[in-house]
């Protein structure tokens, strides 16, 4: 598995090793200790959670504010998506940056997005399968969100705006300048 470091702190790509042959493949999708040496910390995942979406579907921006905040390890099994996390850590340089990652079923590319970030995505192929682990229970009143069309952000969703699927409930996120945001001690990991 190859792990790749990006300009922000402790936002990783995950590369899983694939071994095909005339039967099929076979790949490693996780392994704690690679992800720990990397993080240089513990991380304990209690929820695995499973979305099916089709073709322009954005689901997003979500979080989790203190003390339910999460860290995410995400994927595609099947389709293709562009996925798009936003720091809302307001003590890191890389403060209201945006980055995306495109993941696919083919490609295999995780992403760990650790707390403090805002996080979606929209599905670009006829459908997807989107998997991803978390470190902290779901907690309905700590459920917050930024508006993914955000001028600010100004995110290439990279379809038409006309292509686009969401929630009345994510059509009305509020701004980055609106939003909750995290102080890094806010952050504490057990």
């Amino acid at each position: 598995m190859t792990v790749t470091k990006t300009h922000f702190k402790d936002l990783l790509l995950f590369q899983p090793s694939v071994h095909s042959d005339p039967r099929g493949s076979f790949s490693e999708t996780f392994r704690l200790e690679v992800l720990e040496e990397n993080l240089g910390r513990q991380i304990v995942f209690v929820q695995d959670n499973e979305t099916h979406s089709t073709y322009g579907v954005i689901r997003g921006l979500h979080y989790q504010i203190a003390p339910f905040a999460q860290s995410k390890l995400v994927r595609v099994v099947q389709g293709e998506v562009l996925d798009v996390v936003v720091d809302l850590r307001k003590n890191e340089k890389t403060f209201g940056k945006v980055f995306t990652q495109l993941l696919s079923g083919t490609n295999k590319t995780q992403l760990f997005v650790p707390r403090g970030f805002a996080h979606g995505y929209i599905t670009l192929s006829e459908s997807s399968v989107f998997q991803y682990k978390v470190d902290n229970y779901y907690n309905k009143a700590s459920e917050r969100s930024l508006q993914f069309n955000d001028p600010d952000l100004a995110i290439d969703w990279q379809l038409p705006v006309s292509d686009w699927i969401f929630s009345e409930k994510d059509g009305q996120n509020p701004l980055l300048k609106k939003a909750v945001v995290f102080d890094s001690d806010s952050l504490h990991y057990e």
